[in-house]
């Protein structure tokens, strides 16, 4: 664990994400995802989280294990298909992960996810938060659509709405 990763990790607070994703970014987002999954039959969750604390900071958790950890506290998996993806964001680390259920990953490699978590890195170290966000929702409602067509029920199983940790 380096010291200059739990400096970045005290510094980012609630706040922060606040200030990078205020409410009318909130809802853009959240407006774009209910647009994407009238494209394809998934279900599309975004996290922000500023910064881990205590033993999950200290024992050096990764941005992919913290995901894993956020992918079932929200539920993601609890889908009728298994049709759930997590875009999450540590914004302490400005690292995004995509965690896919297992309907959807057993379709999608992992390396393409990771290509698209790259692009909304890039996005992020330049400061282009809202961006980078619309970007990889965009980038994964193209490869959803590609797998899978969307559904006659168009039941939306998750909400839509961004959440802030």
């Amino acid at each position: 664990m380096s010291m200059q990763r739990i400096g970045r990790h005290l510094l980012h607070h609630r706040w922060v994400v606040r200030r990078v994703f205020p409410d009318t970014v909130l809802a853009r987002i959240e407006q774009a995802i209910a647009a994407s999954e009238m494209r394809h039959g998934g279900q599309i969750r975004f996290a922000v989280e500023g910064a881990l604390d205590g033993a999950p900071l200290f024992s050096g958790q990764s941005a992919r294990a913290r995901a894993i950890d956020v992918f079932a506290r929200l539920r993601v998996w609890d889908t009728a298909h298994n049709n759930g993806i997590l875009i999450y964001l540590l914004l302490a680390d400005r690292d995004v992960e995509i965690v896919a259920d297992r309907g959807i990953a057993a379709r999608v490699a992992q390396r393409e996810w990771d290509d698209i978590c790259h692009v909304m890195e890039a996005d992020f170290r330049a400061g282009h938060f809202e961006d980078g966000v619309l970007k990889g929702i965009d980038a994964v409602t193209r490869l959803l659509a590609a797998h899978f067509p969307p559904t006659t029920s168009g039941r939306n199983e998750l909400p839509d709405r961004p959440v802030l940790l």
